[in-house]
């Protein structure tokens, strides 16, 4: 199988490189590098990227991974703020759905809705349905909502949480790399890491800066457990 993965920080990418054996780089024209190799002992070929941060980075990078790569599943991986659900610091969260939470485009649409899109991007089904899943440690199915905001205060995770009641996490960018495979016609699934929640700490800005310090490597092992069963 063919697999594309984007991160949307450095940070994030040399935490994911170390899984990938043999790479090369590639120089894209919109000017992203990708990250060519095998993982699963070969069996798949898989690119990697990192897109920057935000949904229109996020929309913009997932295009050019696609067109350069042609894969047949698109893979986000990274971090992600918690929402005081079950999924605490440290938690994998694998995106059931996503959605976005900072949309609004009026009656011809549910808040969270692009006019024309579904309100859920429904996560891809070879992932969301593989077995392993339920043999991780502190691994949880779940809503992943997205918005243009490092949510850093609990009256913003408040809001989300109002408008989606069983969200377990929010990012910057699941929604749109979720609405871009769909307008591409590949599935997506999104894998994230929970660094921080608002609202259970004084500072969670402190907590996530925290988080790159303390985050043990293998939570992002996750990922290749995966691949390993597709």
């Amino acid at each position: 199988m063919k697999i594309g993965i984007i991160v949307a920080m450095g940070k994030e990418l040399e935490l994911l490189l170390p899984h990938i054996d043999g790479r090369t780089e590639t120089m894209l024209p919109t000017g992203g590098v990708l990250h060519t190799g095998t993982m699963s002992g070969g069996r798949h070929t898989v690119a990697a990227m990192q897109s920057g941060i935000g949904k229109v980075n996020a929309a913009l990078g997932t295009a050019s991974l696609i067109d350069a790569f042609t894969p047949d599943l698109v893979i986000n991986t990274g971090v992600a703020g918690g929402t005081g659900s079950d999924a605490k610091v440290m938690d994998v969260v694998v995106g059931e759905r996503t959605a976005y939470h900072d949309v609004w485009c009026g009656p011809c649409a549910e808040r969270g809705q692009i006019q024309g899109m579904p309100r859920f991007f429904e996560g891809a089904s070879e992932v969301i349905g593989l077995p392993v899943l339920d043999t991780l440690p502190h691994l949880h199915r779940g809503l992943i909502a997205s918005g243009d905001m490092f949510v850093d205060n609990a009256a913003d995770l408040a809001r989300i949480v109002e408008l989606y009641p069983d969200v377990k996490a929010v990012d910057m960018e699941s929604a749109a790399m979720a609405q871009t495979c769909r307008v591409k016609g590949v599935p997506f699934a999104s894998i994230r890491v929970v660094s921080d929640t608002p609202g259970q700490e004084e500072d969670n800005t402190a907590q996530y800066l925290d988080f790159w310090t303390a985050a043990p490597e293998a939570t992002f092992a996750t990922l290749s457990k995966i691949i390993d069963s597709l």
